[in-house]
């Protein structure tokens, strides 16, 4: 079994992006700038946007954070995004989720310009992505792409299955593993909470990409020998081993599927970090104008 590192690649792909960085100050020009809009004071939003942040100091970006409380009006953000879609020193834009239940995710979020949509989630590049043109790709699923290009797992001609189909993570990976691209080609089978028979599926699939949002719902009785596990879900659950009382797990077992597991990425340190190396790739391409030209 090896573990699908994405803790070390990300530093590695810090490094080069730390680089390009140096490179571009080095022509008179600005370093990155990505900003984040952060709604109320959730302990687990504040720890990814303090993530987010915390990275591009290492790598030499600058970042900025608007911070609004959880009874904030969706006009009052609308403004906000619309001010930041016309700056010219900002390069990329992420709104963390969720928001209050009176904000429409959907309204706030598709008002980011698509130009400055480093998290991939606007309609403009979710539909460029679908029809295989240059655009920012969602940050998880790029990530996850890029964690199998970096072990070389071989994808065409293989059976995929994905479990989760959120917007987010399942439909754009199913998507991505499916085009004709070297770590493409599969046949991608997309489960969900209405599938039948998901055990059987399990069972045929060399590649499971689990995104479900069930802790520790994956069990080595349910996996072949020698399938390449790649675990999504990130949950907090009790633990009397830990001083904090509590331990971090994905929706794999990981110690019983990991038994007949080829290759599988861990909880933490596995997908978590790709993801925010696919953010801070996104902010670069925006910044250096190679995805979108500004016009």
């Amino acid at each position: 079994m090896i573990l699908l590192d994405g803790k070390a690649l990300f530093q590695q792909i810090k490094i080069n992006l730390s680089q390009e960085v140096h490179q571009l100050i080095k022509e008179k020009k600005r370093p990155p700038h990505l900003s984040a809009i952060l709604v109320g004071g959730d302990p687990a939003s504040q720890t990814y946007v303090n993530a987010k942040i915390k990275a591009c100091h290492e790598i030499g970006f600058q970042s900025s954070v608007f911070k609004y409380p959880l009874d904030v009006t969706q006009d009052v953000l609308l403004l906000k995004i619309k001010e930041i879609n016309q700056s010219e020193d900002i390069d990329g834009l992420l709104v963390q989720l969720p928001l209050p239940k009176h904000i429409d995710s959907n309204i706030v979020t598709h008002s980011i310009s698509h130009q400055k949509d480093v998290d991939g989630f606007h309609p403009i590049n979710m539909g460029r992505m679908v029809l295989g043109l240059n655009c920012f790709l969602p940050a998880t699923p790029c990530g996850i792409i890029s964690l199998l290009d970096e072990y070389k797992i071989e994808t065409a001609g293989k059976r995929c299955l994905v479990i989760g189909r959120s917007h987010i993570v399942g439909t754009p990976i199913s998507i991505l593993m499916s085009r004709n691209k070297e770590r493409g080609n599969a046949t991608v089978t997309l489960a969900h909470s209405r599938t039948k028979n998901l055990d059987q599926l399990t069972r045929e699939a060399d590649i499971i990409i689990a995104a479900l949002g069930v802790p520790n719902f994956l069990k080595s009785s349910m996996v072949k020998k020698d399938v390449v596990i790649i675990d999504v879900g990130i949950h907090r659950v009790p633990s009397e081993k830990t001083k904090s009382g509590y331990k971090l797990v994905g929706d794999v077992d990981f110690d019983d599927v990991s038994t007949k597991a080829s290759y599988i990425t861990p909880v933490p340190g596995g997908v978590g970090p790709m993801t925010i190396a696919s953010l801070m790739q996104n902010t670069l391409y925006s910044a250096k104008k190679v995805i979108y030209s500004h016009t």
